[in-house]
């Protein structure tokens, strides 16, 4: 395919807009209001109603495809008449496993217009992880881009049931999708034939690690996407004339959701890179006309730690939108790259709040203004720092930390209007109710658990602290201990293993590290090959401890703290300590010298 030209913006110079805190928030409010007013109008419609207004302004861009909106309402609704042609309708279930193109958005769009639901698969999954996804989703259908076909055939022995799959780019007779598409009108189905979907129904399933186990599907209704697009068009101020560069995974509810569908709501433009790039970022952001990306704060990180360049300031940008950009860079971040905004939020794909840090506190995720307090009620609560439960007064119920108190973020769960928002859950009921808790500050009330430790400050603003449980971020994702622990312990030669995550000095997140406890057997080129099959590159451990035995409860639970606080220090640990090279998998030993450059960011992870 060749690359597709790329249309300029209409308008020069750095755009000045910026709204006061208040107007911001009343912004997004407007645009979200009442949504039950129109419970037939999904986003697909939004788009359709752009395309009447401006059909050749540019929606998506990219490299290899762009869309006008006129051409992108029209393969969003190709989709939705193939959809209803194969009798996908509520309760049934489309995989996609794609790469981040303009196509991404199209195919979700319109195969949930007609009550679908789509699932989001995570690209970088292979093997018994990628069918997992895959099984829990009880998908009847596959879309599969020709990039994913390998990892799709590693998945394809572990499914418990194989679903019909579709292919785009890969010219397959028997399941090509682009031919299919092709003999379908672009006009828009009438609402007797799209069916009676409503916003409140299911649209997507996104997957979350959560705190503990497998990565679980995550309910994502109508009534969120556009609750997202509007949010978010809201409090960036998105207007026609906006580019978002947008490099985060479209498989993400930020990157995929969050991101594209502010911009589409505000009737402006995307441009969707296929992945990150340190050394591509300001030449895209520059080629591409943007004027706000979305970052998280691992991609910030990596700009700074790039050479300088005249390109840094090259640009028209007026807003940077994201999360995780913590204290430690925030100024040097926006100063260096002549930043104008930085608009921090905090979010979780299943969450019924979120947080935004409008006024540009440096190292802050946000707050709730005491306006929208009714209807987004969110707070602080002591827990337990070993295992993690909420810790209960004499009378029974929560304690609710105080300024400066680090404890779990949780988020009342009530119905949309009123007294909080409703908590979508999983498609698995059990795990849905472990993300509840009960009996807070009165009998009967609910909340949301986030698994996320935060404090508050004396201003009010909430600041993010770490995960709580057996789950640690890392390049990005949330990675669960347990499923990490069940693949290496497959892998011949391994007695015992612990796994859990390290900070490591100028990086976000944690570092995957694994004690284990081997017997003759072992070989590490081995335990390479096998979890490359068995896990994502991200959740492969960075770090390996071989120790003689692992500490446990008297209930035989790993005990990890310790484990946690001595790290991947030699000077600490007495135990053979080994380092994965990114680029090779092997692990190779670490010495006071290999340490030193690590910590000096002069290793890279």
């Amino acid at each position: 395919m060749k690359p597709a030209k790329i249309p300029q913006a209409t308008g020069r110079g750095t755009p000045q807009r910026r709204r006061s805190a208040a107007q911001t928030w009343l912004r997004a409010i407007a645009l979200t209001a009442r949504l039950e007013a129109r419970p037939h109008r999904l986003f697909a419609d939004i788009v359709e109603e752009w395309a009447e207004r401006q059909p050749e302004r540019p929606a998506l861009l990219s490299d290899g495809q762009s869309f006008t909106y006129s051409e992108l309402a029209a393969r969003i609704n190709r989709y939705a008449r193939w959809a209803r042609g194969l009798g996908l309708h509520a309760g049934r279930t489309v995989c996609l496993l794609m790469p981040n193109r303009p196509d991404y958005l199209a195919c979700w769009i319109g195969i949930s217009s007609v009550g679908a639901t789509v699932a989001l698969i995570n690209t970088r999954l292979v093997g018994r992880s990628l069918a997992h996804c895959i099984d829990i989703a009880l998908a009847d259908h596959l879309i599969l881009a020709a990039d994913c076909v390998e990892a799709f055939e590693s998945a394809r022995p572990h499914l418990r049931r194989v679903p019909r799959s579709w292919t785009v780019g890969t010219r397959d007779a028997s399941g090509d999708l682009d031919a299919a598409l092709a003999t379908f009108e672009p006009n828009p189905l009438p609402p007797a034939e799209r069916g009676d979907v409503t916003i409140d129904q299911r649209a997507l399933l996104i997957y979350t690690s959560g705190t503990t186990g497998l990565p679980k599907a995550a309910n994502v209704s109508h009534r969120r996407i556009l609750t997202w697009g509007g949010w978010f068009a809201g409090l960036t101020d998105a207007s026609t004339d906006d580019r978002i560069y947008d490099c985060l995974p479209l498989h993400h509810s930020v990157g995929g959701v969050a991101a594209p569908c502010s911009m589409l709501c505000a009737g402006a433009s995307v441009a969707i890179a296929e992945k990150f790039s340190a050394s591509s970022f300001w030449d895209d952001i520059a080629r591409f006309d943007c004027t706000v990306f979305q970052y998280i704060g691992e991609l910030c990180r990596y700009l700074l730690k790039a050479p300088s360049s005249e390109r840094d300031t090259q640009h028209r940008l007026r807003l940077a939108v994201g999360n995780g950009l913590r204290g430690d860079i925030w100024e040097e971040f926006a100063s260096r790259f002549a930043i104008p905004q930085i608009l921090e939020f905090y979010a979780a794909t299943e969450g019924n709040f979120s947080l935004f840090n409008v006024e540009g506190k440096p190292g802050a995720i946000g707050r709730i203004p005491p306006v929208l307090a009714h209807r987004f009620p969110a707070l602080v609560v002591k827990v337990d720092a070993d295992s993690g439960r909420p810790l209960r007064s004499d009378t029974g119920l929560c304690i609710a930390c105080g300024p400066g108190e680090t404890g779990e973020a949780i988020g009342r769960i009530g119905r949309a209007d009123r007294d909080g928002a409703p908590f979508e859950g999983y498609t698995d009921p059990a795990e849905t109710e472990k993300k509840i808790l009960r009996n807070v500050f009165s009998q009967g009330d609910a909340w949301f658990r986030t698994g996320d430790l935060m404090l508050r400050d004396e201003q009010g603003y909430l600041h993010f602290v770490d995960r709580l449980g057996d789950t640690y971020r890392w390049k990005g994702e949330n990675v669960a201990t347990s499923e990490v622990n069940d693949a290496i312990r497959d892998c011949p030669g391994i007695v015992d293993a612990s796994t859990y995550g390290v900070a490591v000095s100028g990086m976000d997140g944690r570092a995957g590290m694994a004690a284990l406890v081997v017997d003759q057997r072992f070989d590490f080129g081995m335990l390479r090959e096998h979890l490359s099959y068995r896990l994502p590159r991200y959740a492969v451990p960075t770090f390996v401890r071989l120790c003689r035995a692992l500490d446990v409860t008297d209930t035989f639970k790993q005990q990890k703290q310790r484990l946690i606080r001595e790290g991947f220090d030699p000077s600490v640990v007495d135990d053979p300590l080994f380092l994965r090279d990114p680029a090779t998998g092997d692990y190779r030993s670490i010495d006071r010298v290999v340490y030193a450059r690590i910590v000096a960011g002069e290793i890279r992870l």
